[in-house]
This record gives structure tokens, C-alpha cells and sequence, in this order.
């Protein structure tokens, strides 16, 4: 095969493989006689801190896997697991055989009221999580909880007043963002022009839902607040984070359950268009992933600028490249992977510090309660799509 004729068959082969493939950019380079540039990602994470506990934490609430991460983000940045409520004990064995340092304790109250306890880490059923809140508040203590924080507006007024009066935080643990490595890279690449001015943001969080291990409270709509409440959260903090908007609307929003008639409350499909005072973003998050994928689900985040854009790959690249925090950034001058194994993770720390010195270095309050209510109130005015096949 001539020069000539090899150009044109990978020309060929590249537009093919957009279709279909996450090769595509790989043989588009080729292609064109570029290559794409590997490199490291510039910091490297610190080793596991040891010696005293900076601060007590006790766990209440153990209905989401997430509470792993929550924890060992805690452990990790010097705090102490004192105690433990598992307020349904068959959810608590695989927790407590991990966290066995923790003293399981019968009450809630008594993580509330033991005066050592700095900070209440919490991932229980999500419309139960918003008045766990108050109370920890109400008892002096610091608060972190999963996604989603709160499930409807009046929760979210309720809690902005109590926290107003007792000056505690209330973290949101927006995992997609402060758990991801390459969301991590891209947060100070992005701070350091590498792709000028963020003028939009896409983000897609598909999921695979495995209904027979799902627990009857996740079918219930008024339990999970509505997909783009849950799973939206997360691409709300994002768009606000990386457009840095500190106001924002819903321009547009649906939601529906499009394939799953035998769980009427199940939303299974959202979408929905934000307008920021800093740039747009488009948000799509679902229940479809198959069983094909390796993981559960294909997360991606799209980060456009006037100088070029950022994708990252949360969880698996499709394309071949092992494991998950793939970074893909493309400027003026060429395309670059980045490997971001390497990347710190600072939320824990920032959190910590933030406990120890009242400051909001991990996020700020207002940022906090600006992701949740942008997607409360998507989901208040979503339109529904039509769960008849074939048809909207």
C-alpha cells in the first residue's frame, strides 16, 4: 500500500470508527500524521497520613454503597471513626467487618450527643437525609452527606435557615467531582487557562440499575426526590464548578420513565439545560447501561472553551486504555492524554481543615446548596416524557 492509499484507508477507518468506538480520536490523530501526546499528570498523591486523629467522626445511615468512599475520604485526611448507627442492622455486616475500629451504637442519639464528635457522615435514604442534617446541625456538629443532600425545596429552605443560625457545615459529597482524579486534574487545568474561558459544560451520568438488588424505597419517587434531583447533583456541582457561575437557572428540563412500566415510580431518563453567570451546560443522566459495559456506567464529562476543551472518561475508557480518570485535553497546538493516577485528592483534607479553622476551602456553603437547588428545581418543572414506545 502507497502513501497515499495508506492516508486515505486511515481516513477511512477513522470516520468509521467515530461511530462506534472510542478509538476514533486515536486513528483521527494517525490520520492526520499526528499523534496523540501521553503524559503525566503533574502531582502526585501524598501517602496516608499517620498519627494523631485530627478530628472524631461517627456514621449514621449505611443505604448507599457511597458511604464507603465518604469514610475512607475521612480516614484518609486524618479523621478518627468512632461510631457507628446502622439503623437497618442487615445493611451494617459489611461496613463493620471494613470499619471494624468503629463502636456500633444503638441510637442515633448517641452519636449526637457524644460531645467528642466533631462531624456526622451520613448516606441513608435520601429524603431522610435533609432532617438528619438539621439535627446534627442542631447539635453543634459538622455534617457530610451523600448525594442527594435533599430531595425537595422545602428540605432545602429548612436546612439553609438552620445552618444560617448554627454556622455548621453542611458538605455535600458531589463524588463525580471530588472522588474522580481526572475531574480533579481538569478543576486546575481549567484554573490555569489551559483551555482559555469555559464558555459550557456537558456532563452524562448513565447508570446501570440492577433492579432485583435494589431496595423498595429506590422505586419510590418521593423517597430518591426524582433522577435529575439524584443523579443530577452531580452535574450540577460540576457545571457550576467549571464555569465558576454563582447564580443559575433551568432553561429546560424532562424526565420520564420510558421502559420500565413495572416500577411506575421509577424515573429511569433526565435531561435538562442550565444557564449560568459564568456559561451553559446540558445534563443527561439515565438508567440504561448495559450489562455489556465493565462497569456501571460510562460517566463523561465535556468541558468546552474558547481555546480548546477538556473530556473526561469517569469510569472506563471504551477505546481500550485500563481503569477509570481519563483525561483528554485538545488546545491550540495539539491533543493530549493525561494520566491522572497520580492526582490528589484534597476534599477530605480541605473538609478537615475546614472543621478545624470554620473556613470553606472544600466548598463553599453557598456553592453547596446552589448545586441541589438548580436540579430541585429542574426536577419541579421537568415535563414528562411519554413512557409509550417509540414516541415523546
Amino acid at each position: 500500500m502507497n502513501d497515499v492509499d495508506r492516508r486515505k484507508f486511515l481516513k477511512r477507518m477513522a470516520g468509521s470508527a467515530a461511530a462506534v468506538s472510542g478509538f476514533a480520536p486515536d486513528l483521527a490523530a494517525l490520520a492526520a500524521g499526528r499523534s496523540i501526546k501521553h503524559e503525566p499528570a503533574a502531582q502526585s498523591a501524598p501517602a496516608p497520613q499517620k498519627g494523631p486523629a485530627k478530628i472524631r467522626f461517627g456514621v449514621i445511615g449505611l443505604n448507599h454503597g457511597h458511604i464507603t468512599g465518604q469514610t475512607n475520604a475521612m480516614i484518609r485526611s486524618g479523621g478518627e471513626l468512632v461510631a457507628v448507627y446502622p439503623k437497618e442492622p442487615d445493611l451494617s455486616p459489611g461496613f463493620i467487618k471494613q470499619f471494624s475500629q468503629a463502636r456500633v451504637v444503638k441510637s442515633e442519639k448517641e452519636i449526637l450527643e457524644d460531645k467528642s464528635i466533631q462531624l456526622v457522615v451520613a448516606a441513608g435514604i435520601p429524603d431522610e437525609r435533609g432532617p438528619l442534617g438539621v439535627r446534627v446541625m442542631q447539635h453543634g456538629k459538622d455534617y457530610m452527606v451523600d448525594k442527594p443532600g435533599l430531595t425537595t425545596l422545602e428540605q432545602l429552605a429548612e436546612v439553609r435557615k438552620v445552618q444560617a443560625q448554627t454556622r455548621r457545615i453542611y458538605s455535600i459529597m458531589y463524588s463525580e467531582r471530588l472522588e474522580n482524579r481526572a475531574t480533579v486534574r481538569a478543576g486546575e487545568l481549567v484554573k490555569a487557562g489551559a483551555i482559555g474561558r469555559v464558555i459550557q459544560t456537558i456532563g452524562l451520568g448513565p447508570h446501570r440499575m440492577n433492579p432485583k438488588t435494589r431496595p423498595a424505597w429506590f422505586f419510590e419517587r418521593a423517597r430518591y426526590g426524582g433522577i435529575l434531583c439524584d443523579i443530577g447533583s452531580h452535574q450540577a456541582d460540576q457545571f457550576l464548578f467549571f464555569t465558576n457561575s454563582t447564580q443559575a437557572d433551568v432553561v429546560a428540563a424532562q424526565v420520564g420513565n420510558v421502559n420500565h412500566p413495572e416500577h411506575p415510580g421509577l424515573e429511569d431518563f433526565g435531561d435538562t439545560m442550565v444557564r449560568g453567570n459564568g456559561g451553559t451546560g446540558y445534563i443527561r443522566v439515565d438508567w440504561f447501561t448495559p450489562d455489556g459495559l465493565s462497569t456501571w456506567g460510562d460517566g463523561r464529562l465535556t468541558i468546552l472553551g474558547t481555546e480548546g476543551f477538556i473530556e473526561i472518561r469517569k469510569n472506563v475508557d471504551i477505546g481500550g486504555r485500563p481503569g477509570g480518570s481519563h483525561l483528554f485535553l485538545v488546545d491550540q497546538k495539539e491533543t493530549r492524554y493525561v494520566d491522572c493516577s497520580g492526582v490528589a485528592l484534597p476534599y477530605g483534607d480541605q473538609l478537615v481543615s475546614d472543621i478545624l479553622n470554620r473556613t470553606e476551602t472544600a466548598m463553599t456553603q453557598a456553592h453547596c446548596f446552589l448545586a441541589t437547588e438548580l436540579m430541585l428545581k429542574a426536577q419541579k418543572q421537568a415535563q414528562r416524557v411519554n413512557a409509550r414506545p417509540g414516541t415523546v
